[in-house]
């Protein structure tokens, strides 16, 4: 660990830091249907969507029907998306003649793209045409991460508002995200990346002669358009299969700086637009510093474990931290710090093998997922899922005083406790339940590329990965075969719409309840107290659910390493 690596870091918290107060204010803007710097541009595209859609602005939608509409979006998504890749050997813009997508990976790829997860049991460049990855992936990439922040807007309407049975209107929220945040920043975006030596075009592949010779064959395309909504919108899913450790991916140390903050510009900037709606900023803060807590903790653990390597290594006097998997354009503090922003949010995007990781290094983007990535966590999900986790805790705060919860003037009751608890527990069914079908099913095992614990984790990661909707991978698991395929679909599915079935249950019930005065015995929910009560909520659930599983996994395997034991796969 050196002091330039923690100026990187600080410099990197100060940034979002920076960015959360005057995107939240753009964003709230957006969603209470005020004017901004883009309306005169943007108005009259937005008036022809709603007529061509034929949709009324002015009318809400109740819990339910928001949810259903959002449902039925996302079915048209994955057929839309499904019937591309198993045609798109017919269908143009496919200068590779890549062939059609088989039915079990077109299911999974379509459901991993509609859920914001963007998991890939394929190699993007030698698989997917220019039309595919244009139309389907980067279209999806747009609208998963639009559902994801309107959904939050829905829940954050539901503590805001008082004595009504309606949180929005569905179609128009995800216009209004689409067109005015998500498009306006991509576009320049996209122009940075290309700067930076980013390929956007429709040409060919390109084929190069190398010194000794040879013919090299270099994928290009429509890159950067692509790379921008993954990053921005935390989808994670890569034009190339190295995704961003290519260079082509992630050109240069800045556009490497420029994608971490990207990743986490949104989810932070919600807590302050949460803030805002309820007319306490302060309480946005509040929820901010309880995602930053645990940030810090996990870049410090991750960074820790990378700089000191591995100890076998160290015996024999190789030093200089852990290098293996890592692009030497960023090293390990770049790669460590990626890995973290990446798994606390639900982008999944990596520029270094975290199967390559020590034990303790690859462990905390595991947790990070675990924990319901709600350290700022996917656009939008990362605020739901951190409001869940906020009910639990005042929830708990009230068995101690002995008196009905309350939180930001709303009385959290039974329903809202049931369904957050709902929302919550529905993950570790799949990531656990999941991993130990998988690590007792031959054909499944076969899969993994490493044997004792660390074969282990990795199983673990990939269905914790994918039920968090994350999409990164730990790399070493062979994940195209027809039972990860569809266990994963499943996984994927479970972890995005189980979730926001209850939050949205939340919110109608919470929509309709008088706002209650704060008086004498309502607890603080801005200070100390408040944040280090999450804090410890969130530490003592993921704990008590997954230590048993971390503990088979990379607890154990870096007790095996400083013990001097090592696993062959030979």
């Amino acid at each position: 660990m050196t002091l330039i690596g923690w100026i990187q870091i600080l410099l990197y918290c100060a940034i979002i830091v920076a960015l959360v107060k005057p995107l939240g204010s753009y964003l709230t803007r957006v969603f209470n249907g005020e004017r901004t710097f883009l309306s005169v541009a943007l108005q009259p595209v937005e008036a022809v969507l709603y007529r061509v859609g034929g949709i009324d602005e002015k009318r809400e939608q109740d819990w339910l029907s928001y949810t259903v509409a959002m449902l039925l979006f996302h079915i048209g998504g994955f057929l839309i998306l499904y019937a591309l890749m198993r045609f798109q050997d017919l269908l143009p813009f496919n200068p590779a003649a890549q062939s059609a997508v088989s039915p079990d990976l077109s299911f999974n790829t379509a459901v991993s793209f509609i859920t914001n997860t963007n998991w890939q049991n394929y190699g993007g460049e030698s698989t997917m045409s220019y039309l595919v990855q244009m139309l389907g992936l980067t279209h999806q990439n747009f609208l998963s991460a639009a559902t994801g922040i309107v959904l939050a807007i829905a829940l954050i309407r539901g503590f805001a508002r008082a004595s009504t049975n309606t949180v929005g209107n569905f179609w128009v929220d995800i216009t209004r995200c689409t067109l005015y945040i998500l498009l306006p920043i991509c576009v320049v975006y996209g122009l940075f990346l290309v700067s930076q030596g980013m390929p956007q075009t429709l040409g060919p592949y390109v084929d190069a002669t190398t010194l000794e010779g040879a013919k090299q064959t270099m994928a290009v395309g429509p890159v950067a358009s692509q790379v921008a909504i993954k990053m921005l919108g935390t989808n994670g899913g890569g034009f190339f299969n190295a995704n961003a450790s290519h260079p082509f991916g992630n050109p240069t140390a800045l556009s490497n700086f420029v994608q971490m903050i990207s990743i986490f510009a949104i989810g932070a900037a919600l807590t302050n637009v949460f803030g805002r709606m309820v007319g306490n900023e302060r309480q946005g803060w509040a929820i901010l510093a309880v995602m930053g807590i645990l940030f810090i903790a996990g870049v410090a653990v991750c960074y820790w474990a990378e700089a000191r390597g591995n100890d076998a290594f160290t015996a024999m006097g190789l030093t200089g931290g852990n290098m293996e998997g890592k692009e030497v354009r960023f090293g390990i503090v770049a790669s460590a710090l990626f890995a973290v922003v990446t798994t606390a949010a639900s982008c999944g995007a990596v520029n270094a093998m975290h199967d390559s990781f020590t034990a303790l290094g690859g462990m905390i983007p595991l947790i990070n997922m675990q924990l319901g990535e709600i350290i700022v966590g996917g656009v939008g999900a990362g605020m739901y899922g951190m409001l869940l986790f906020v009910i639990i805790a005042v929830f708990v705060a009230g068995l101690m005083v002995g008196r009905t919860p309350e939180y930001v003037g709303k009385k959290i009751e039974a329903k809202e406790v049931k369904m957050a608890m709902l929302a919550i527990l529905i993950l570790p069914l799949m990531y656990l339940g999941w991993t130990a079908g998988a690590v007792v099913i031959p054909s499944a095992v076969a899969s993994t590329a490493n044997p004792g614990p660390h074969g282990f984790t990795e199983v673990l990661y990939a269905y914790t990965s994918q039920t968090a909707n994350n999409g990164s991978a730990f790399a070493g698991l062979t994940g195209n075969t027809l039972w990860y395929n569809i266990t994963g679909a499943i996984a994927m599915l479970v972890g995005r719409f189980w979730m926001i079935i209850p939050a949205m249950a939340i919110a109608g019930s919470l929509a309709a309840k008088k706002i209650v005065p704060a008086s004498a015995g309502t607890f603080p929910t801005t200070g100390g107290l408040f944040v280090g009560l999450v804090v410890g909520v969130i530490l003592i659930i993921g704990g008590l659910t997954f230590f048993p599983a971390l503990a088979l996994g990379p607890i154990v395997e870096h007790l095996a390493m400083t013990g001097g034991i090592l696993y062959s796969s030979n």
